[in-house]
């Protein structure tokens, strides 16, 4: 049954019958992914200068969010030549290419057990080489993979981690340099995990849900939609401001996240984890990202990334929003709505 015929005490059960992954497809994703991380370590930029220091899993896949059958990852590769933001920039591109070309030739000589296809890149200054891996699996996997420059270094991000304050610092007068933001974001993938991976697993069947609606929304409207990495920190937030229950009813956190979609001209989202907002160039900086129009969603890794995204992309899918607030998933088997968590918009 799809999920707009359910009643409200149905959906976690159709989390855990349709959404959340099965063992085999978890394993099998996770063993191609190790055999992908190892190529690159050991295969690309043998040659010169550059090696690769490590291999950082992001996307759902290393937020342990992912959709049954439904996976993707981010591959960031961090490359110990690049030595600021500015190289990463201007230099990405040339990586992009080594990357590709490697692939490729391990393709031709067989030398990779995962059925893989590079998709052609697009942008004049791609941030990213996408591909895909299939045959071994049951479903397409899509993968990014994305040179970065190794700001934070050998981590371990704890529970209090939080970045030296020049870190910060130097993104921002990069990002200023170049006049872009949120260019960097793939230097922070570990800080993205981490502040989604340790939540409490029925916060993580909440963003699946979420995801699963941003999908099939994706399929009737088509693009442009907000990102679905806004919906997932929007889920977080919603969640954050409810009391943080490591139990709750599913349907009400549902509800809530929909209903902060429809006020998305109301958004002002932040979190201060990895920052200090008392430091004198990264506090003032905030503030002015807090200043801009709505919505406003600032990746709690990457101060200069607003994940809000325009404005105009937001209103289909809260015109979508309110439509599904009136279906059945959000009603008791009595017919009375389950409501909102009582949050401050």
């Amino acid at each position: 049954m799809e999920l707009q015929n359910l009643w409200a005490g149905d959906l976690d059960k159709f989390i855990e019958d349709r959404l959340l992954p099965d063992t085999q497809f978890r394993t099998e994703v996770r063993k191609a992914i190790n055999i992908i991380c190892s190529f690159l370590k050991e295969r690309c930029f043998s040659r010169g200068d550059s090696r690769v220091s490590k291999v950082v899993k992001g996307g759902s896949s290393g937020k342990g969010t992912t959709l049954k059958s439904r996976s993707d990852a981010d591959l960031v590769v961090f490359i110990s030549s690049l030595k600021s933001f500015q190289e990463q920039y201007n230099c990405r591109k040339e990586f992009i290419e080594e990357i590709k070309t490697q692939l490729e030739a391990c393709r031709r000589e067989g030398k990779l057990t995962v059925k893989f296809e590079v998709q052609d890149h697009v942008w004049e200054n791609p941030r990213a080489l996408g591909f895909t891996l299939g045959n071994c699996l049951p479903e397409l996997v899509e993968f990014d993979v994305l040179p970065a420059f190794d700001i934070l270094g050998q981590v371990t991000v704890t529970e209090h981690y939080r970045p030296d304050p020049s870190v910060y610092v130097k993104l921002i007068e990069a990002c200023k340099s170049l006049g872009v933001e949120g260019e960097f974001s793939s230097c922070f993938t570990e800080l993205q995990r981490a502040f989604l991976k340790e939540r409490p697993a029925k916060l993580k069947s909440l963003v699946r849900l979420v995801k699963h609606w941003y999908q099939k929304c994706k399929e009737k409207l088509g693009q442009p939609l907000p990102p679905q990495y806004a919906l997932e920190l929007l889920t977080v937030h919603a969640w954050e401001r409810a009391g943080r229950k490591t139990d709750f009813v599913t349907a009400q956190g549902f509800h809530t996240v929909l209903t902060l979609v429809t006020n998305y001209q109301k958004l002002c989202i932040y979190w201060t984890k990895y920052y200090d907002l008392a430091h004198p160039v990264i506090g003032p900086y905030v503030k002015r990202q807090l200043q801009k129009p709505r919505p406003v969603i600032l990746d709690p890794a990457d101060p200069t990334g607003n994940v809000g995204g325009e404005p105009g992309r937001w209103d289909r899918l809260a015109r979508e929003a309110r439509l599904w607030m009136t279906y059945k998933c959000f009603k008791n088997r009595h017919c009375s709505p389950v409501g909102s968590w009582d949050i401050e918009i």
